[in-house]
């Protein structure tokens, strides 16, 4: 699009929530507009107590809009898999939209697999990571989200 961004990847294979919440510091060393929030799958996967995963992503956002008041944040909402029983995994499902409702300057995106989770040309052998095609998806569903906030902070720069 010709938009003059920089996107920095801080993602680490196998992070947990509490792990970004631990990083998220170093992270805001650089100045952040919009911060792509996606943790937490592996918590649930690990079966972390749900208090703990949704209060480190709180404390992350909270950092975040704390250090950069005019930031945004997209949290991607994540599912898991029912290994770990109905009641914990309705309980995860719902505390993504419970942690972005909270907050004004917080995009859910529902789920960031949607589209894919259930697609099995879209998903690796082990059945929770997608595939390079499924990962074109799940840019998609990102982009869906992000674009709107950067038009929207584009036109506040205009203007």
């Amino acid at each position: 699009l010709g938009w003059n961004v920089t996107v920095q990847n801080a993602g680490v294979s196998g992070e947990t929530t509490a792990g970004g919440r631990s990083r998220i510091g170093w992270l805001l060393n650089e100045e952040v507009d919009v911060l792509v929030l996606e943790l937490g799958g592996n918590d649930g996967l690990r079966g972390v107590d749900l208090q703990s995963t949704k209060q480190n992503l709180e404390a992350i956002i909270d950092t975040t809009l704390a250090t950069y008041p005019s930031a945004r944040v997209l949290l991607a909402g994540m599912q898991i898999p029912p290994n770990l029983g109905p009641k914990y995994t309705e309980q995860f499902r719902k505390l993504y939209p419970a942690v972005a409702e909270q907050y004004d300057r917080v995009t859910l995106i529902p789920f960031v697999l949607q589209d894919v989770a259930t697609v099995d040309s879209l998903m690796q052998d082990d059945g929770i990571h997608p595939t390079a095609a499924g990962h074109q998806v799940v840019a998609k569903n990102v982009w869906k989200q992000l674009r709107p906030i950067l038009e929207q902070m584009r036109k506040k720069e205009t203007t």
